[in-house]
């Protein structure tokens, strides 16, 4: 899996990179039909900000994490990913199955006016 790391505001070093290979290693395990991840990770008003996007499976998903220190905005963006992640494989895996197909039940009145009461 290819992993886009860019910063803005941010100097993205060598030790964060390898945080991010570590952290997203058991995404990639998980979803080996995952080819790319671009991770943006940002500085405003004090917070850290991590934006991860990806296609998966003819969907695009997106999710943001955010906290005062970067290592945790990473790890929160993390887990919704792989939250997201899962959601989209189940939601894929219950279209495979067949919906039961609903029948009306009859109607008691149009039974009466069909039977032949003379």
């Amino acid at each position: 899996m290819k992993i886009n790391l860019s910063g803005h505001h941010v100097d993205v070093t060598d030790a964060v990179k390898n945080h991010v290979q570590e952290r997203f290693a058991k995404v990639a395990n998980h979803f080996p039909s995952l080819l790319s991840l671009d991770i943006i990770i940002s500085k405003e008003h004090k917070k850290f900000y991590t934006e991860i996007s990806t296609n998966y499976s003819g969907s695009r998903i997106s999710v943001k994490g955010e906290d005062d220190v970067m290592y945790p905005s990473i790890a929160a963006a993390s887990k919704k990913l792989d939250s997201a992640l899962k959601h989209r494989k189940g939601q894929l895996k219950a279209n495979k199955h067949q919906k039961p197909v609903s029948t009306t039940p009859p109607i008691a009145h149009e039974i009466i006016q069909e039977m032949d009461l003379r």
